[in-house]
């Protein structure tokens, strides 16, 4: 019996079949190392717009749901516990740095933003950048809460407790934010740069800290969350609490960084800090 095409045919070669594949694939390859390149070079200002729409996105979501707990709750009573309304910003940072970290650092917060740079860990010179997304973010998810729920941002804000003056709650944001921080620098500095883990220590610190600080002051630690609701209720009540109080904390927590691991700026911290689209270190050897 004659023998079939196939079997006349001698199988390819597996190299020769590999070359085939890689030269088949080889423009979507080229293009997609290109622009690993692109965007892994640090000397690349042109991908800053990445990290700044970042975190205007990641700080919008956060005020969505730290300030939509307190606006849902006045809309509809009782159906928005404390707890749950502490315990939601926390999940929202989690989720937060695990889907952008790697682009901007997730910081979400101004203090956060200053204090990574007081630790040589992120350029002075991108953060004003940082600062201002981060407040354009949460004024307009304030906005947006206002607009669809119908009750006023004021309700989603942070206030001093009655009876409490705005000196207790400065001392208890100042606390609460110096806790945050000596978490975050600690998680993101040196060999301690742990990813995943270091998503859940900050999530977890936030609802922890909400839990026992927020019947008093509101537990901000962010003075950009505090900043949305605020402008767009033109409610300034004692809001300087939410910008004095965590920028205290976040410096102690600078101090504290330094006392127990030395100066910052190593290769692991600053890519913490600055996400890995391209990252400059401060001190390579550390």
């Amino acid at each position: 019996m004659a023998p079939s095409n196939e079997e006349r045919i001698p199988p390819q070669p597996v190299a020769a079949r590999t070359q085939a594949n890689a030269q088949a694939a080889s423009p979507l390859t080229s293009l997609e190392a290109q622009f690993i390149t692109m965007v892994e070079d640090f000397n690349d200002k042109s991908q800053e717009w990445r990290r700044l729409c970042s975190e205007l996105l990641g700080t919008f979501f956060l005020v969505l749901v730290a300030a939509g707990g307190g606006m849902m709750g006045q809309a509809f009573p009782d159906t928005i516990s404390r707890t749950a309304a502490v315990t939601a910003p926390a999940l929202m940072v989690l989720g937060v740095i695990l889907f952008m970290g790697k682009v901007s650092g997730a910081h979400l917060n101004p203090a956060v933003s200053i204090a990574f740079a007081l630790r040589g860990d992120f350029p002075w010179v991108r953060v004003p950048g940082y600062i201002v997304v981060q407040l354009i973010g949460a004024t307009l998810a304030a906005w947006f809460l206002q607009a669809v729920i119908g009750v006023s941002a004021m309700y989603g804000s942070n206030y001093p407790a009655p009876g409490y003056s705005s000196t207790l709650a400065f001392v208890m944001e100042a606390v609460l934010t110096f806790g945050l921080v000596s978490v975050i620098l600690g998680t993101a500095s040196g060999a301690q740069n742990l990813g995943v883990i270091g998503a859940l220590g900050v999530g977890g610190y936030i609802a922890l800290a909400g839990l026992w600080g927020s019947p008093i002051s509101g537990a901000s630690m962010n003075p950009a969350r505090t900043f949305g609701p605020t402008l767009v209720s033109m409610d300034f009540d004692a809001y300087w609490v939410y910008v004095a109080g965590p920028l205290a904390g976040a410096v102690i927590a600078v101090g504290a960084a330094f006392v127990l691991r030395g100066r910052g700026g190593g290769r692991s911290g600053s890519a913490a800090a600055q996400g890995a689209l391209f990252t400059e270190v401060a001190n390579p050897a550390s």
